[in-house]
């Protein structure tokens, strides 16, 4: 795959073939091009990751929209994968200034992306019904306006500011779903019998992200239970933030140094990063 037409052809067939798929986060170039060459199908940018890499929180605004499109550019750049890319609230509140969002990632490179009901805002952190499924609207004509078919991601934030009101999250996604998006997404779903309540709820494909549901579920019980993407968001990043920090406090609190023994092979990063 060389053409970004090819990418978003092939993200598409993803969607549309049986079983489910995982799509991983990397964070920047390398991380990118690690996944690839250990065979993944398709990429997905992390918030998470990048505002870490970055030394920040993660949340919304904590990076700029410029900084969110160049690491778009540089994952897209870096694979021959299909990259579909976290663009939070898009930056915007209103509905055709967020869908301008949608334009400016697919110029950098990527192939799809989310727009999501959360504010960024404490004090109201989820926009209202109706001008939540307006913003999926708008964003879904200006993907269908591109020059390939871009994949839109549509999220329901409710479960990660504390509304837990499962009859909620599935009425905005059966909207957003109405109103044009692709793919549907509830983060912070958890258990299997929630996940299959939501995805028995739609009719169109399912993104499940990993950072917040049961660990021990399986890619086998969840393409059972109708998942069809299956995204881990920030958890990996985390995760290398988690050695990282061990092999830190090694040194400085014991003087010892045996987390190299656990390095990543200069073999196969150098294949991967050629």
């Amino acid at each position: 795959m060389n053409t970004q037409t090819q990418k978003a052809a092939a993200f598409r067939a993803l969607h549309q073939r049986d079983g489910a798929f995982i799509i991983p986060n990397p964070w920047d170039a390398g991380t990118a091009r690690l996944l690839t060459a250990l065979g993944f199908e398709a990429l997905a940018t992390t918030s998470l990751g990048l505002a870490n890499t970055l030394g920040r929180a993660d949340g919304t605004g904590a990076v700029s929209r410029a900084e969110v499109l160049a690491n778009c550019a540089e994952i897209a750049g870096a694979t021959r994968l299909p990259v579909s890319a976290d663009l939070e609230n898009c930056y915007a509140h209103e509905p055709r200034a967020a869908a301008e969002m949608i334009r400016l990632a697919a110029e950098a490179g990527v192939v799809g992306g989310s727009i999501e009901d959360a504010t960024g805002d404490a004090q109201q952190p989820i926009y209202e019904f109706d001008l939540a499924v307006e913003r999926v609207h708008a964003a879904a004509e200006m993907a269908r306006s591109l020059p390939f078919p871009f994949t839109l991601t549509a999220r329901a934030e409710n479960f990660l500011h504390g509304r837990r009101d499962l009859d909620d999250t599935i009425r905005r996604l059966q909207a957003f779903e109405a109103a044009g998006a692709d793919v549907l997404y509830a983060p912070g779903v958890h258990d299997l019998a929630t996940i299959k309540t939501v995805v028995s709820a739609l009719k169109k494909p399912f993104n499940l992200v990993m950072g917040f549901a049961d660990p021990t579920l399986t890619l086998d019980q969840l393409s059972k239970a109708g998942v069809k993407r299956i995204s881990i968001g920030g958890a990996m990043a985390r995760y290398a933030l988690a050695a990282f920090l061990r092999s830190a406090r090694e040194m400085k609190d014991h003087g010892a140094f045996t987390f190299v023994r656990e390095m990543a092979p200069m073999k196969e990063v150098r294949a991967a990063f050629k």
